[in-house]
């Protein structure tokens, strides 16, 4: 087994980090990931509250599930969304509170 360097260790995970940041740059999938935040949800509901088609939510739900911050809950023939961890909510709820002090 090689052993990565720190340093190496350090960059591995910022560049991890900036894809995550990457992906929530997109104003749907941010307001995809704010929804549920609150609650799981299916496509169909996700694409009401973002004001979107599901065909796009759709889209925007298989990069979120790459990068390991929605998944999935299957009841019969319905998909339900969910993000993966506390860790997702927590990046938005800081974010939020940061832009909501910028904006006062």
């Amino acid at each position: 087994m090689v052993k990565t360097s720190s340093a190496q260790a350090v960059s591995e995970e910022l560049g991890l980090m900036a894809e995550i940041f990457q992906i929530l740059a997109d104003p749907t999938r941010l307001g995809i990931v704010d929804a549920l935040r609150h609650r799981e949800l299916c496509v169909a509901d996700l694409a009401t509250v973002v004001g979107s088609s599901e065909s796009a939510v759709s889209h925007h739900l298989r990069q979120l599930r790459l990068s390991r911050l929605v998944r999935t809950r299957r009841d019969g023939r319905m998909i339900y969304y969910r993000l993966d961890d506390d860790h997702v909510a927590t990046l938005i709820d800081i974010g939020l509170e940061h832009v909501r002090e910028i904006l006062d």
